[in-house]
C-alpha cells in the first residue's frame, strides 16, 4: 500500500507539473462524456438513421397562375393536397405565406435596420391577398373555412380533425401579388433592353413541415432563415404573354403548345449533345418567328416529382441554350441556362451550361445522382439563389465569379432539396455542407481551371473565430455581419477538417455518403448527422461537434519545450507540445535535423483527454534544428507563431 501511495503520489506531481498555468483549456469540458447522449428512438435511432417508425407528411400541389407584365403582378390558385401520416390527429393546418415577408409592414420590414439590408423591404407594400380558402376533406364537398393570418404564416382551422392515416385532405387558395423589384436575394425583377426578367419565388402557399421534433414549424419568414418544406409532387401552369419564354423546376409538359418545330428539334439535339446546343440565339430573342404564335397569351405546363418547392423564370429577353447531363446511372438529364442578351458572352453566360453540367456531373458522382429531370440556371437581378432544378445568379457575373454561384448555387440541390434539414434553425447544414463540397467540385472542374489557392487554415483562423455566436445559432438570431462565417465558411471549413486531419478522405466520404442516402428525401436533425458520421466512420466525435458547433471555443497548439535524452541528441528527444486555447484537435509535428532528415510524427487528439501538454519521445539520430507543429497548416491555429521551435532562437 506504501508502495502505491508513493507511486499516486508522485503521478499527481508530474501532471500538475506538466500543466500550463497560461493554458485555458480544460479537457472535462470537451471530453465531457454526456454530450451528445440524448437516446435514440423509434422515430431516430441512436445511430443516426430513420427508425423503423419514422414519418412524415405529404403535400403535392397543383398551381395555376397568370402574369400580369403590366400591372407586375401574379394571380391565381393553388389545391394543396395534404396527407397526414404523423400518430396525431391534426385540428388545425399551418401554412407558410413567405411572400408576405415583401410587405413593409412585415416583421422582416420591422426587423431590417433603417440601413437597409440585403433581406429587407423597407418601402415596398407588397404581400399575398388571400381571396379564398377552402377544403375538402373526405367525400365531402369543398367548403369555406375560417382561417387566420399572422405575418407570414396562415392558420386553417378544420371542422373536423384530419386523423392518422386518413383519406388526404385538400386544400384550395385563390391570392395575388406584387411581384417585388427586388424580393430580398429571392426573386425580382431584372429590367433589360429586350424585356424584364422576372424571377419567381416562394409564389404560392405552402405547408409548414409537421414532424416528430416539435409539431407544426412555423418560425415567421425574416429573410435570413430560409426554408423547411414538406415534399410532394408538383404540377403547375404558368400563363404568360405570347413572346415569353418560361423555365422552370422540372419537366416541360406541353412543348408542342408553347416551342417552336425549330426549338423542340434544337431541344432533341442538345439532349445527345456534351456542347451547348442554342435553343434560341441572341439574334432571335426580338424576332417573332421564335415564338409559336405572335400574340394573345401562352400556357407554359411543368412537372416536378418527389420535390419540396417549385420556382421559375419567364421573359420575352432570353437567349436559351442547353446540353446533355451524363449521370453514374446512365440515366440523362439537360442542362440549360436563360439570360439576357447583353449577358451572352463567351467569358460571362455563354458557358453558363458548360458549368451547370459540370458541377452537378461532379456532385451525383461524390454524393447522390442528380434527382430532377432539368437542371436551369438563370440571369437576373438575384444574387443567387437555389430552388429544386432551378438556380437564379447575377445577370453581371463572369468567369470564376459565374462558375463559383453556380457551382454554390446547384450544389444546394443535394442540401437541402434532398437532404431536407430545416433551414429557419440550422443553415449550416445545408449553406456550410455546400460550401464544402464546393471546394471538392471547384478542384475538379476543367482539370482546376478556378481552383485558387485561398490560403491556408492559419490564414482563415481569424475570421472563422471572429464571431460571439457558435454555429448552431438559429441564423435569424446570428449578427448579420456573422452569417456568411457561422452558415458557410466555419462549418464548410469544419468538414474540411473532419475530412482533411480527423477521419481522412476514405472514411469521410464513406459516411457522408451513408448520410445523404439515410436522409435523401426525409427531415434530418443535427444529431441525425452527426450520429450517422460517427457511426458510419467508426469515431467518437463528440468533442469536435461540441468545440466547434455548439461552442466558440479557439484552437490554439504550441510546441513548449524540446530536450534531449540524458543532454545527447544520438538517444532520441522529449519534445512537449501544448493546448492553450479550448478547442483541441489530432497533432502533426514535423522534425528537421542539421543532417536535412525529416521526420513526422502523428498524435491522435486522446493524447488531450488527461490535460494541456503532451510528451512524446522522437527518435532522432542528430541534434534538431526545427521543430513544427501543424507543418502542413491544415487546422485553423489562431497563434502559429508559437507552433515552431528553432534550435538557433535557444
Amino acid at each position: 500500500m506504501k508502495k502505491l501511495l508513493i507511486a499516486i503520489t508522485c503521478l499527481i506531481s508530474w501532471q500538475v507539473g506538466a500543466q500550463s498555468t497560461s493554458s485555458k483549456y480544460d479537457p472535462k469540458e470537451l471530453f465531457h462524456p454526456l454530450f451528445n447522449m440524448q437516446p435514440g428512438n423509434d422515430y431516430r435511432t441512436g445511430s443516426g438513421e430513420p427508425g423503423p417508425r419514422y414519418w412524415q407528411n405529404r403535400a403535392d400541389y397543383k398551381i395555376n397562375v397568370t402574369l400580369d407584365d403590366q400591372q407586375n403582378t401574379l394571380s391565381g390558385e393553388v389545391e394543396i393536397t395534404y396527407r397526414n401520416n404523423s400518430p396525431q390527429a391534426l385540428p388545425f393546418l399551418w401554412l407558410q405565406l413567405d411572400q408576405n415577408a415583401f410587405s413593409d409592414t412585415s416583421r422582416a420590414a420591422k426587423t431590417t435596420p433603417v440601413t437597409g439590408g440585403r433581406f429587407g423591404n423597407l418601402d415596398f407594400k407588397g404581400g399575398l391577398t388571400i381571396t379564398a380558402v377552402t377544403v375538402e376533406q373526405g367525400r365531402g364537398k369543398a367548403v369555406t373555412v375560417p382561417y387566420s393570418i399572422t405575418d407570414t404564416r396562415l392558420q386553417v382551422r378544420l371542422a373536423e380533425e384530419l386523423k392518422p392515416g386518413s383519406e388526404p385532405i385538400k386544400v384550395r387558395l385563390s391570392y395575388s401579388f406584387k411581384i417585388p423589384e427586388y424580393g430580398s436575394d429571392r426573386m425580382g425583377q431584372l429590367i433589360r433592353k429586350d424585356g424584364i426578367v422576372y424571377e419567381i419565388a416562394q409564389w404560392y402557399p405552402r405547408m409548414c413541415v409537421f414532424d416528430d421534433i416539435q409539431g407544426w414549424n412555423v418560425l415567421p419568414y425574416l429573410g435570413a432563415g430560409e426554408f423547411y418544406l414538406e415534399y410532394g409532387d408538383f404540377e403547375y401552369a404558368i400563363n404568360v404573354p405570347w413572346d415569353h419564354i418560361v423555365v422552370g423546376s422540372g419537366e416541360l409538359i406541353n412543348p408542342d403548345e408553347v416551342l417552336t418545330k425549330e426549338q423542340i428539334k434544337r431541344m432533341a439535339q442538345a439532349r445527345q449533345s456534351d456542347k451547348t446546343v442554342m435553343l434560341r440565339t441572341k439574334d432571335e430573342v426580338t424576332n417573332p418567328n421564335s415564338r409559336p404564335k405572335t400574340s394573345g397569351r401562352l400556357t407554359w405546363r411543368f412537372r416536378c416529382l418527389n420535390t419540396r418547392d417549385v420556382a421559375f423564370a419567364t421573359s420575352k429577353a432570353f437567349v436559351w441554350d442547353a446540353a446533355k447531363i451524363n449521370l453514374p446511372s446512365g440515366k440523362t438529364a439537360l442542362a440549360m441556362s436563360a439570360y439576357p442578351a447583353e449577358s451572352a458572352t463567351q467569358d460571362s453566360w455563354g458557358r453558363s451550361t458548360e458549368y451547370v453540367k459540370g458541377c452537378i456531373e461532379f456532385y451525383s458522382k461524390y454524393i447522390y445522382e442528380y434527382s430532377y429531370p432539368v437542371a436551369t440556371n438563370v440571369a437576373g437581378v438575384v444574387g443567387g439563389m437555389e430552388y429544386p432544378g432551378i438556380v437564379f445568379c447575377d445577370h453581371r457575373d463572369k468567369k470564376d465569379g459565374l462558375w463559383g454561384v453556380t457551382d454554390h448555387e446547384f450544389g444546394h440541390n443535394w442540401f437541402p432539396m434532398i437532404v431536407g434539414n430545416n433551414e429557419r434553425k440550422f443553415a449550416w447544414m445545408d449553406e456550410g455542407f455546400n460550401t464544402f463540397i464546393n471546394m471538392l467540385s471547384t478542384a475538379n472542374f476543367n482539370k482546376g481551371e478556378y481552383n485558387r489557392e485561398r490560403g491556408t487554415m492559419h490564414d482563415v483562423a481569424p475570421a472563422l473565430f471572429a464571431p460571439s455566436e457558435p454555429i448552431m445559432t438559429n441564423p435569424d438570431v446570428q449578427q448579420s455581419r456573422n452569417l456568411g462565417i457561422l452558415a458557410y465558411y466555419k462549418p464548410g471549413m469544419g468538414l474540411k477538417m473532419l475530412r482533411d486531419v480527423v477521419l481522412g478522405p476514405d472514411r469521410f466520404d464513406y459516411a457522408f455518403k451513408v448520410y445523404v442516402d439515410r436522409w435523401a428525401f426525409k427531415h434530418p436533425t443535427p444529431y441525425d448527422f452527426f450520429r450517422t458520421m460517427e457511426n458510419a466512420a467508426g469515431e467518437d466525435l463528440g468533442w469536435f461537434w461540441r468545440g466547434y458547433f455548439y461552442e466558440t471555443w479557439k484552437l490554439d497548439q504550441s510546441v513548449k519545450e524540446v530536450r534531449y535524452i540524458d543532454n545527447d541528441p544520438l538517444k532520441g528527444s522529449y519534445i512537449t507540445i501544448e493546448n492553450l486555447e479550448k478547442m483541441a484537435m489530432p497533432a502533426t509535428i514535423e522534425l528537421t535535423e542539421t543532417t536535412g532528415k525529416k521526420t513526422r510524427v502523428n498524435l491522435p487528439v486522446e493524447v488531450w483527454q488527461r490535460g494541456a501538454t503532451w510528451t512524446f519521445k522522437a527518435s532522432t539520430g542528430s541534434t534538431l534544428k526545427t521543430v513544427v507543429l501543424d507543418p502542413d497548416e491544415k487546422l485553423p491555429d489562431i497563434n502559429p507563431r508559437n507552433n515552431t521551435w528553432k534550435a538557433d532562437a535557444q
